[in-house]
């Protein structure tokens, strides 16, 4: 029988008594020695049986212990490799100086700090490379799908360093989401400016390029793929040529406008109300901002107002032309210029009622006409200036004539002294009329021999009424002579007489009464020579031959005042 060691065996007492017992059940039963051995053999069998199982499950847990402690080693080791952290995570631990119990006990703590680390560390990878692929995903235009799991992270490279590219990578790809946001917000302020200008729909508008661009509320980013930035790049462009195409339509439409008020004469009023159209007919397209200055509405109401002063340009063209006659007849009669009136309205008149010409070139003819006619009273201004001096001295001169033969001029009469100045500057601008005359007629020339046509002055030739006149100045200079000459000699056989017959002055007159001589040197109004540019002909003549008789019929015994006042 095999024996128990006192140490293994919970009470040896007990197993002695109760063999003791057995033996006293076998002794009262009766039993052989062999069935007694071989009860007992059988009873050692059991108990080998049951220490041999006791023996093999402890083995085995001594092995699961082992491999338990060989996981965990290697778990570490795979775990410290993969953080890259030898130097900080190494640890040697002995066997063979510790129960596997305690080895495992002692690593236990440690492998769930590893794994803890590990834990953050791939939790920091996969938020990390979310972000990565939700970038990436926006940037290409592939938004995340809701079954997305998450990123699947290599937990065998979870190193600082492979982090810290990992962080790197998503600086960049932030970066680029930031620069290309805000891309997407310039495309779109652009678009929102244009939107304006135009009157276009900017919702709709960005809408179709991508549902995000108008809706950011709804929890979807804002897109920022190559192809959005392409589609705003697209649009901005399309807008901008159809911004330009609009001005450059309202511009012309613009032009139109002003030419059409300019040809009718359109009240300011009516200017008013297309003010913002013609106010950009030289603006530059990125100078128009104004909100709905180039919408739809405006230019067809452009093009309605267009179409209105067409057909009201026909009805008015007729009348424009006739005032444009007016003018031309204004311009020709303020420069003295002789133009048949009648005969001008006749053709315009046949012109117009013939249907076959343009009434707008015609307009545009008599507006010809009018710069041709404003260029030529440009030219004779300066003469004409001329001609209203001398015309004015010619004046003066006639006035003072007819003062210097009043005999009543120096009585203390009321404005006298008015016309004794009057008279000396009369005398002063006379004396210049023969410079005058010169210098006109040097002009006169001038103006004909570049012109290759006479001047005409009230459908008289200039020169020919300058010649004429200086002639009857001429003979007016002879008149005066012989009269002062006539009255020197009077004077002296007034003087002889009265040295030989004595004064008479003792002989008196009844008052009032004035002599033949007083009469005939007053100054009648039918006496006045003729004007520079008054009527020529018989007239003038025979006034000349009147003044002629008027001198010879003066009486002899006529006593002259000494009152000859020098004429220039």
């Amino acid at each position: 029988m095999t024996t128990v060691p006192p140490s293994l065996s919970p009470s040896r007492t007990t197993c002695a008594s109760l063999l003791h017992e057995l033996q006293i059940i076998w002794n009262e039963i009766g039993e052989t020695e062999s069935e007694r051995d071989k009860m007992l053999l059988q009873l050692e069998q059991e108990c080998l049986d049951i220490y041999r199982k006791r023996v093999e499950k402890t083995r085995e847990y001594s092995t699961h212990l082992l491999k338990s402690l060989a996981d965990a080693e290697a778990e570490i080791s795979a775990i410290v490799s993969a953080l890259g952290e030898h130097s900080s995570c190494s640890k040697n631990f002995e066997k063979g100086r510790s129960t596997l119990k305690d080895q495992i006990s002692a690593i236990k703590p440690f492998l769930e700090d590893l794994r803890m680390r590990k834990k953050e560390r791939v939790k920091e990878f996969s938020e990390i490379q979310s972000q990565i692929i939700q970038i990436c995903g926006e940037i290409a235009g592939n938004g995340l799908s809701k079954n997305f799991a998450g990123p699947q992270v290599d937990e065998n490279d979870l190193t600082v360093k492979r982090l810290g590219e990992l962080k790197s990578h998503l600086k960049e790809l932030q970066n680029e989401k930031a620069f290309r946001l805000q891309k997407v917000n310039s495309h779109l302020s652009t678009i929102h400016e244009l939107s304006v200008v135009m009157s276009v729909d900017f919702l709709k508008t960005v809408h179709e390029v991508h549902p995000s661009l108008s809706e950011p509320s709804n929890g979807q980013l804002r897109s920022i793929s190559n192809e959005t930035l392409a589609r705003l790049t697209g649009v901005i462009s399309s807008l901008k040529q159809e911004k330009q195409q609009r001005l450059q339509k309202l511009q012309g439409l613009g032009s139109v406008l002003i030419d059409m008020w300019n040809l009718m004469d359109a009240p300011v009023d009516e200017r008013k109300r297309f003010e913002h159209a013609t106010s950009l007919i030289s603006s530059l397209v990125d100078e128009v901002s104004g909100k709905g200055c180039l919408s739809m509405e405006v230019l067809e109401q452009t093009e309605a107002e267009v179409e209105r002063l067409n057909i009201l340009k026909a009805s008015k063209m007729k009348e424009l032309i006739f005032k444009r006659q007016n003018e031309l007849e204004e311009i020709y009669k303020g420069v003295h210029m002789d133009v048949d009136s009648d005969a001008a309205r006749q053709i315009l008149n046949g012109l117009i009622d013939s249907g076959n010409v343009d009434l707008s070139d015609l307009l545009s003819s008599m507006d010809d006409q009018i710069a041709k006619a404003n260029e030529q009273a440009l030219s004779r201004k300066d003469i004409l200036d001329k001609v209203q001096k001398w015309k004015f001295a010619s004046e003066e001169e006639k006035w003072l004539d007819d003062y210097e033969r009043d005999e009543n001029r120096y009585s203390a009469g009321r404005g006298a002294h008015k016309n004794l100045k009057r008279a000396e500057k009369a005398r002063i601008l006379v004396s210049k009329i023969p410079s005058m005359v010169e210098a006109l007629t040097a002009k006169v020339k001038a103006w004909e021999l570049e012109k290759g046509i006479p001047f005409l002055y009230d459908k008289v030739p200039l020169l020919n009424s300058l010649e004429e006149y200086t002639v009857q100045r001429q003979e007016r200079e002879e008149v005066k002579r012989k009269s002062r000459e006539q009255k020197r000699m009077q004077e002296q056989l007034a003087t002889e007489h009265e040295a030989i017959f004595g004064s008479r002055s003792a002989t008196k007159k009844p008052l009032g009464q004035s002599t033949n001589a007083n009469t005939m040197v007053g100054t009648p109004m039918g006496r006045r020579a003729a004007g520079p540019l008054g009527r020529h002909g018989p007239s003038a003549g025979k006034e000349r031959r009147e003044s002629g008789r008027v001198n010879n019929i003066i009486p002899v015994n006529y006593v002259a005042l000494s009152k000859d006042d020098p004429v220039s």
